[in-house]
């Protein structure tokens, strides 16, 4: 039994009826201080979820049956729309949470729930619950706007203005007084929160300004309200500069001392022109038994970066680096990361290094992995590489020294390419924007970024060097954090094959056990087929997202037993944390207490880790959305050819060459009644069989774009490139015994159903949500039952057979522990 269920089932046998802390702690054995702790925390979540009561005295007594409530913790997820979902377990569906149940809860916010209605995986519906009590806010902070109100509203209420944040999941104002900073009207201002939304003041928080970040018209201001309503902050604190400052530009003899010597190998570094922080370098030759020799050198910041330092709280705190069009927040200070921990050209630089002796089928066979020193040859970028690839002489020439090398690491890189293949490694080879911006960050062109044979033979490397290091700690059974990607979900997955088959193409398997291989063979058979764009986009999307975890579950997408992040020490902190475990435990013969204090350790870091990667995603994306936009303010009028990238209900998401997206929201298609069929992802009208599908090419106009909500609307214009879907159209002409119908009896009219998108917000163009019909499509084929399935059956039987006591066993049995966060 769990601890819960033996404290549970120890207070209902007792003779008893309430006992202190200590006496029941010496009772179960729970005394010890390795088990108080857990017994204590315990405690206070059956407490929390009214199963057990405090007398005055301090005493543990059990809750009245008719108290016990049907309630579990979790985190919400706040949607824009005002409705929201609430995480149990990363192995549980979703709860929705309807707007007006969400108890005010805002995004990120630990709170416990009631279930109301249990999920039915025939009818395809979630469970559904409410927000009955908020444990712990995760937002403390706002950026947005001050609007000042003027005199006469100010003497009414004693206030001096509100602040609007652009993150639409927070909907209330925060109104300030007096204290704090006094901003002037239109500043962007940083709010630390004093007072939440409740019953008596439901659509407003209340706070004070603790930073002026700018004025509205300030050059660069928008990316930087941007950063700082994720709390991605630029500046360092002193004490991190001072430590930064205190590192030598130059590495002293005396460190040099006990590294392996690699500076007589001809290694060089290989980034994009504009890169500062060189972080990683390369060798590669052939060795006399026809195998390949290569090493993979990076950047030992670890030395630099020594534990619990305020370098390192820093740098764990900011978890990675984040790169926005015009600049990049930084993990490191540049002191380091452009200084002495940037492999610059023919100067000394310690590193830690992987070399690895590969057969010609790409098996390593031997490896070292090692505390180093190099002197690189050269610094190289993606292009002149590409060039040298490509036969240019005067690049050949000017880089003469490398030519070899340059040509055994082409060689390699394909031996390695055909590895991975043959052993299923899905390549989705996504196409990125590339933003350019002027001096005064203003986008002036977008343009698709190009990944040459350079830039896909250094991935190569950094492929091998990841996955050598993780499988050398596998097999040690050494504590060790993990880049893992699990198996695709079977509902996701359900769906993709589903959707695929829409367009002829049959996949083998089934979606609780798909082979890697059976995934790549698709991709090879869509390759340049007119589908392939949207397809890839679609397999993609059903994938899960790769994250950082104590536990090896290896990485599906590479077909890699064993993965990590080693070779971005100075921009990711867990490759940082792998260069430790290096230093610290790699070569075994670890003392216990040190092998402990990491296994505790890892599991924290790695969930931090992967929260601090997905706000940096996020931020991306949201500069992204919105540079784009600002740059198609200037082409509003313009007409452009593109693709239907998805379809939804109320609308259709059209992508151009450049990347672009826009909608075409559905109440823009006029004359004719359009129906949404979910299989294929497509509108089709009912009088004119004029169909919109995905993949489909189609002609459309610029019609509005906003760069404060990142939104571009299109308008559909009839063109050549139109299909007519015949079949629809004859339909439509006859009824259900076969006669032709009247057209006078026909309505014909555009409408504007539901959004099934999670993501979709009302606003002004028309966008809307549908809540529940979009998470019921996502959980529609769950292969898993709920944990609480159970204990809402429960519930909900009671007033049929009034078995309470059965009933509230049958919760206790399930109910999870309110949830912890890194």
């Amino acid at each position: 039994m769990s601890i819960r269920e033996v404290i549970m089932d120890y207070l209902e046998n007792s003779s008893k009826k309430a006992l202190s802390v200590e006496e029941l702690s010496v009772a179960l054995h729970m005394n010890k201080a390795k088990d108080y702790k857990v017994f204590v925390k315990t405690l206070a979540s059956l407490e929390a979820e009214h199963l057990l009561n405090f007398t005055a005295k301090g005493k543990v007594e059990l809750a009245e049956k008719e108290e016990a409530k049907v309630v579990i913790s979790g985190i919400f997820r706040a949607n824009a729309a005002g409705f929201g979902f609430v995480s149990i377990d990363a192995e549980e569906p979703d709860v929705f949470v309807a707007r007006g149940q969400t108890a005010f809860a805002l995004d990120g916010d630990e709170v416990f729930i009631e279930i109301d209605k249990n999920a039915n995986a025939l009818k395809g519906t979630s469970a559904e619950g409410h927000v009955v009590e908020i444990i712990r806010h995760d937002v403390h902070q706002v950026v947005g706007t001050f609007v000042a109100l003027n005199d006469d509203e100010k003497e009414q209420t004693g206030l001096i203005g509100f602040v609007k944040s652009r993150n639409k999941k927070i909907p209330y104002r925060v109104y300030l007084g007096n204290e704090g900073l006094i901003p002037e009207n239109k500043a962007i201002v940083r709010v630390e929160i004093t007072h939440y939304p409740d019953k008596e003041f439901p659509q407003t928080m209340q706070g004070l300004v603790t930073e002026i970040i700018g004025q509205a018209d300030d050059q660069g201001i928008d990316v930087l309200e941007v950063l700082a309503s994720m709390d991605i902050v630029s500046e360092f604190p002193k004490e991190v500069l001072d430590q930064a400052e205190a590192v030598p530009e130059e590495v002293p003899e005396n460190e040099i001392v006990g590294r392996v010597d690699y500076r007589n190998e001809i290694t060089f570094t290989i980034d994009g022109a504009d890169a500062k922080d060189l972080d990683d370098a390369v060798h590669a030759k052939r060795l006399e038994n026809g195998n390949y020799e290569l090493g993979v050198h990076i950047a030992d910041v670890s030395h630099y970066v020594t534990e619990n330092s305020p370098l390192d709280k820093e740098a764990y705190e900011r978890g990675t680096s984040v790169y926005v069009t015009d600049r990049v927040v930084p993990m490191l200070p540049e002191r380091l990361s452009n200084g002495i921990c940037s492999l610059n050209p023919r100067i000394n630089r310690l590193t830690q290094s992987c070399v690895m002796e590969i057969s010609p089928e790409g098996r390593v066979i031997n490896y070292q992995i090692s505390q180093s020193i190099i002197k690189t040859t050269e610094r190289m970028t993606y292009d002149a590489v590409n060039q040298m690839i490509a036969g240019d002489e005067a690049a050949l020439e000017k880089y003469a020294k490398i030519a070899d090398s340059v040509k055994i690491m082409v060689e390699l890189h394909h031996i390695l390419e055909a590895m991975r293949k043959r052993r299923g490694a899905i390549d989705f080879d996504t196409v990125e924007a590339k933003i350019i911006v002027n001096e005064k960050g203003l986008p002036i062109e977008i343009r698709k970024r190009t990944r040459g044979i350079a830039e896909r033979m250094i991935e190569s490397f950094m492929l091998e060097a990841n996955e050598t290091v993780a499988t050398h700690f596998e097999a040690h059974g050494l504590p060790f954090i993990y880049r893992i990607h699990e198996q695709p979900k079977a509902d996701r997955l359900q769906r993709f094959i589903d959707f695929a088959a829409t367009f002829g193409m049959q996949i083998e398997g089934t979606s609780n056990g798909i082979d890697q291989k059976v995934l790549q063979a698709f991709m090879k058979k869509i390759k340049g087929q007119p589908g392939e764009m949207v397809l890839s986009t679609m397999l993609l999307r059903s994938m899960q997202q790769a994250r950082y975890s104590e536990n090896n579950e290896g990485h599906f997408g590479l077909a890699a037993e064993n993965y990590t992040h080693f070779t971005s020490p100075i921009r990711r902190y867990p490759d940082l944390l792998v260069h430790r475990l290096i230093r610290e435990i790699g070569e075994g013969k670890t003392p216990a207490n040190i092998l402990q204090k990491w296994e505790d350790k890892i599991p924290e870091i790695a969930e931090h880790s992967s929260h601090r990667e997905r706000r940096a995603v996020d931020a991306e994306r949201e500069v992204e959305k919105m540079k784009k936009a600002e740059f198609m303010e200037e082409h509003v009028g313009e007409e452009f050819e593109g693709i239907i990238a998805s379809v939804t209900r109320f609308g259709m998401f059209i992508e151009l060459e450049n990347t672009i997206e826009g909608l075409v929201h559905i109440s823009t298609l006029k004359g004719d009644y359009f129906n949404y069929q979910e299989r294929m992802l497509a509108l089709i009208g009912e009088r004119s069989g004029l169909t919109f599908k995905i993949g489909q090419p189609i002609k459309i106009k610029v019609v509005k774009a906003d760069r404060m909500t990142g939104e571009i609307d299109f308008e559909y214009l009839p063109s050549e490139l139109d299909l007519i879907d015949k079949a629809a159209k004859a339909k439509k002409k006859t009824d259900h015994k076969g006669r032709k119908k009247s057209n006078q009896s026909l309505k014909v009219k555009s409408v504007a159903p539901k959004s099934t998108d999670k993501s979709a917000n009302k606003s002004k163009n028309g966008r809307r949500a549908d809540e529940k019909s979009e998470f019921n499509k996502k959980k529609k084929k769950s292969a898993k039952k709920p944990f609480y399935s159970k204990a809402a059956k429960g519930k909900f039987t009671d007033k049929k057979n009034n078995d309470k006591k059965n009933n509230d066993k049958k919760f206790t049995d399930g109910r999870k522990k309110p949830h912890k966060r890194g």
